[in-house]
């Protein structure tokens, strides 16, 4: 679906058609959301209450807005929809009723839900509480009281049960300070300057920062603002100085640098560009509603929904392979988060604001998060990436936080196995046991360095093998420095970046395919290009090893469905060695011209340059 995006009106269209199709799978009183039959850790029936309640981060900011200038079809239907959910709530929260959402216990997923409905009821007092009879009133209130009685992680969660007493405190019932002050009090250790925060793992630090903690604590802040006025303060003061880091992961045309967990979220990640303008930040609307709206029209470009209309659990496309333990059927619809811009009125700066372009720094020391990124004029961001690590892995979690860079064209993979093409092992050095084709990547790091210039990190893929890399980004190329000592003879296999090995809808003349063809791939001594119509991928092994093209299992790369990976391999005896490559990646028109700027790279007894455009990069040995 190709749409372009203007006005309010347009984002309310988009969301009526991306909810529509729903209809038919909720159960007879409303109150479950049944969307398809692959399982999650938490278990079916609060499944499917999750895919009830997260349709409601896009419905209750609508609900919530001045809709008057709708059509008069658009405005029936959104009278239908709040019907429809004031029902389920009220047979959800009764526990003699057979759709029951059942009682809340320690660290239940409903408690996760609990938030899209309590935010709803908080800015509709007048459409979701209000109407309700006293009865109906008793018994949400009293299991929503349940928030404050159980025990939850120590991590973003502890917003779910900020924002339950946020709304008691709005409809004047009775709430726990405790538990509020507690909760806030978690949240200001996770705080490490700067805007930026933790979420409950300090080696980690991915798109919760945004999407969950500081989207919160926006809603927070406008909420909240006439009654705590200074947290509220604290509160967008922090959300600001998180604005001019957070831009950097997105490019221009909106589309967001793929890394961490719960990618199958997608648009969720611009959700806090409209919650910066919900709060009133003092920020460029023309800046959050260019980088708002540009990424929901990528989303739409992409084939994630299915042919009835249903959001897949995946990336790009529908894929399991990349999924979470916690990715139910219905967990994309977190991605409503961004409609909550459908709670502004016509008439709001955000919506009277002309798109306007972020005047990007090329490179960008990113301190908190670990990342050097790089912005070049064709809409290429780069991540790269040091000292990253998922402690509880929830699925994959060295391939979304421990490869070298991380590339909003190229995404990244993730493995089916261990062997190379099973791997995928884009954009990483991989090591195995010479002659048995069982690779690792880093997973866990003993430390690291980033600077302005370089990532260093030092990690074991396996024992008996200790590595310390070196990246140099160069924007389309970049140079990997590794030292690995090891103590067995080992295999190790540097990964260049992932591209599909197809375009098949987008034939060129005199082409007998859309695969790529024979001819496209460029193999001359220690270097490989795969030099595609569709973009470029190449790697060279500057000290040696076996340069080829892997072809990596189908549904491994979040972006494409069928890739390759030009690879260099080398072997490696007991002892001391240097593996040295350039990498080069791009899809712009002038790909095949900066394939020609490569950095020169000069290897010496101690020390190696890296020397591209003038500067010189020294690494010692």
């Amino acid at each position: 679906m190709d749409i372009t995006l203007r006005t309010r009106k347009d984002a309310v269209k988009l969301f009526l058609d991306t909810i529509s199709p729903l209809k038919p799978f909720y159960s007879p009183c409303h109150a479950f959301l049944h969307l398809g039959n692959t399982g999650v850790h938490y278990g079916e029936k609060s499944a499917r209450m999750e895919g009830f309640a997260r349709i409601l981060w896009g419905l209750g900011p609508l609900w919530s807005a001045d809709n008057k200038n709708l059509p008069k079809e658009e405005q029936e239907e959104i009278r239908e929809w709040l019907e429809l959910y004031r029902e389920g709530i009220i047979h959800g929260t009764t526990p003699e009723d057979e759709e029951y959402w059942g009682d809340i216990f320690d660290y239940d997923q409903k408690m996760v839900e609990v938030a899209a409905v309590v935010f709803a009821i908080a800015i509709n007092r007048d459409k979701l509480w209000d109407p309700l009879e006293e009865r109906e009133k008793k018994n949400l209130y009293n299991w929503l009281r349940q928030m404050n009685e159980h025990d939850m992680p120590k991590n973003n969660w502890r917003y779910f049960r900020i924002l339950t007493n946020m709304m008691f405190r709005l409809l004047g019932l009775e709430c726990s300070k405790e538990r509020l002050e507690e909760d806030f009090g978690l949240m200001e250790s996770f705080y490490t300057g700067d805007g930026w925060y933790c979420d409950g793992n300090p080696g980690q630090v991915d798109y919760y920062v945004a999407f969950a903690i500081h989207y919160y604590g926006l809603l927070y802040a406008k909420l909240m603002d006439g009654m705590e006025p200074e947290r509220c303060r604290l509160l967008r003061e922090r959300s600001t100085q998180f604005y001019n880091d957070y831009v950097y992961w997105f490019a221009n045309n909106g589309e967001e640098i793929p890394f961490g967990r719960s990618l199958t979220y997608r648009y969720a990640h611009c959700g806090p560009f409209g919650a910066m303008a919900f709060a009133d930040l003092d920020v460029d609307y023309g800046i959050l509603k260019n980088l708002t709206l540009r990424n929901l029209e990528s989303w739409m470009r992409r084939p994630v929904f299915d042919h009835s209309g249903i959001l897949t659990i995946g990336y790009g496309y529908p894929s399991l392979s990349m999924s979470e333990s916690y990715n139910g059927c219905g967990s994309p619809y977190w991605c409503n988060k961004a409609f909550l811009i459908l709670g502004l009125n016509e008439d709001h700066p955000f919506w009277k604001a002309e798109p306007r372009n972020y005047p990007y720094e090329p490179k960008k020391l990113l301190i908190h998060p670990h990342m050097l990124i790089t912005h070049d004029q064709y809409g290429h961001a780069q991540a790269y990436v040091a000292g990253q690590h998922l402690k509880h892995n929830h699925g994959g979690g060295p391939e979304k936080y421990e490869k070298f860079v991380y590339s909003n064209q190229f995404g990244f993979s993730v493995s089916k196995g261990t062997g190379l093409a099973e791997g995928a092992f884009d954009n990483t050095l991989a090591v195995s046991l010479k002659g048995e084709n069982r690779y690792f990547m880093r997973w866990g790091q003993h430390d690291f360095s980033i600077n302005h210039q370089t990532l260093t990190s030092r990690y074991s893929p396996i024992p008996g093998v200790t590595i310390e890399s070196t990246v140099i980004p160069c924007f389309s190329w970049h140079v990997r420095i590794h030292k690995i000592s090891n103590s067995i003879p080992v295999e190790a296999a540097d990964g260049g970046f992932a591209i599909p090995q197809e375009n098949c809808f987008q034939l060129e003349k005199g082409r007998k395919s859309g695969k790529f063809e024979a001819e496209d791939v460029k193999a001359e001594g220690n270097s490989l290009f795969a030099v595609f119509p569709w973009g470029i991928s190449g790697i060279i092994g500057e000290t040696g090893g076996m340069p080829e093209l892997v072809s990596a299992f189908p549904n491994t790369n979040l972006l494409y469905n069928l890739t390759v990976i030009p690879t260099v391999r080398a072997v490696y005896e007991e002892g001391t060695h240097v593996m040295v490559t350039s990498v080069f990646a791009d899809k712009s028109p002038e790909a095949e011209i900066l394939m020609k700027e490569k950095p020169q790279v000069e290897i010496l007894e101690k020390q190696i340059h890296v020397i591209y455009k003038g500067e010189c990069v020294k690494v010692l040995l």
